[in-house]
């Protein structure tokens, strides 16, 4: 494209040097012309402006304390010119020709306030690890899961100011209670493209701190629709019971955590307890065939 609407992305960081160029060359890599880029530091002290001096040539930084990431994004988006947004942490990186592609999407189907691509997990070492699990755009899907990846997420400006933009109270789920804010008055799309990296290390709030991000997105379902689904509460109490990343140490069921699942999950909907026993059962309850694989592995252990 020679031209095009603007398309303002916004990275914010703080001490993120280790990851902040590859960021940064990602975004001045892009083949799209039109875009307009501005990085929010926290007020880093571990080399991140410098390195962010030399690229000052296709961004515009700020350096200054804020109360968290999705403050510092606000910030950025309202400094900011272009009439379709986007952000990406310091840590991921987009896709060569993802702006593009995303740009082509959003005028294919001017009804569309926000598109979001394909998606692949990478290591520290930016390494492929599997891709995002994204899915068709649903609303009572959304009620359940994320599926959407936020550094794949571009939207229309009128869609993130029409909800209030990010909630600043937020600290680690503000990108999944935006996308249920927006969904509410736009129309979202998802795209085929695989655009972006979102990187999963052990110094990301994603991993680093996993309790506060799972207890965070609980918080956020009730509030937003006023239930916490199985999935979410089962997902935090087994890391309350075992630590496990969930990630790179993936989740182990066992049936003192379904059990401990159903009390405690009934506390946390006790204004929707026969939903939430339903779903508890539909996820808990032997399947067909259940008996015959339980006696087959008794009598295997036997011989």
């Amino acid at each position: 494209m020679s031209t095009g609407p603007l398309v303002s992305i916004v990275t914010p960081s703080l001490n993120m040097a280790g990851f902040i160029e590859e960021a940064v060359e990602s975004v001045l890599s892009q083949d799209y012309p039109q875009i307009e880029y501005v990085v929010m530091d926290g007020g880093s002290t571990d080399g991140t402006l410098e390195i962010l001096e030399r690229h000052r040539d296709g961004l515009r930084y700020v350096s200054a304390r804020d109360s968290g990431a999705a403050d510092a994004i606000n910030k950025g988006f309202e400094m900011s010119r272009g009439s379709i947004l986007g952000w990406l942490n310091a840590d991921d990186r987009l896709l060569a020709g993802a702006v593009g592609a995303a740009v082509r999407r959003l005028a294919a189907d001017p009804g569309l306030g926000a598109v979001y691509g394909q998606a692949y997990w990478v290591n520290e070492r930016g390494e492929v690890l599997r891709p995002y699990p994204t899915e068709e755009f649903n609303e009572e899907l959304l009620a359940n899961e994320c599926f959407i990846c936020q550094p794949a997420c571009f939207f229309r400006r009128e869609a993130y100011e029409r909800v209030g933009g990010l909630d600043t109270e937020l600290q680690y789920s503000f990108d999944y209670d935006l996308w249920i804010r927006m969904a509410r008055t736009s129309r979202f799309g998802r795209a085929p493209e695989f655009l972006a990296h979102a990187r999963m290390h052990r110094g990301s709030k994603t991993l680093g701190s996993r309790k506060e991000v799972l207890r965070e997105t609980i918080q956020v379902l009730k509030r937003r629709y006023g239930y916490a689904p199985f999935k979410a509460l089962f997902s935090y109490y087994c890391f309350l019971l075992d630590g496990r990343d969930q990630f790179y140490e993936p989740l182990r069921p066992s049936t003192f955590k379904y059990l401990l699942s159903l009390p405690a999950g009934c506390w946390e909907n006790r204004r929707r307890l026969p939903r939430y026993c339903r779903e508890w059962w539909e996820a808990v309850r032997p399947r067909p065939g259940w008996v015959g694989r339980k006696l087959g592995r008794a009598r295997g252990r036997r011989s």
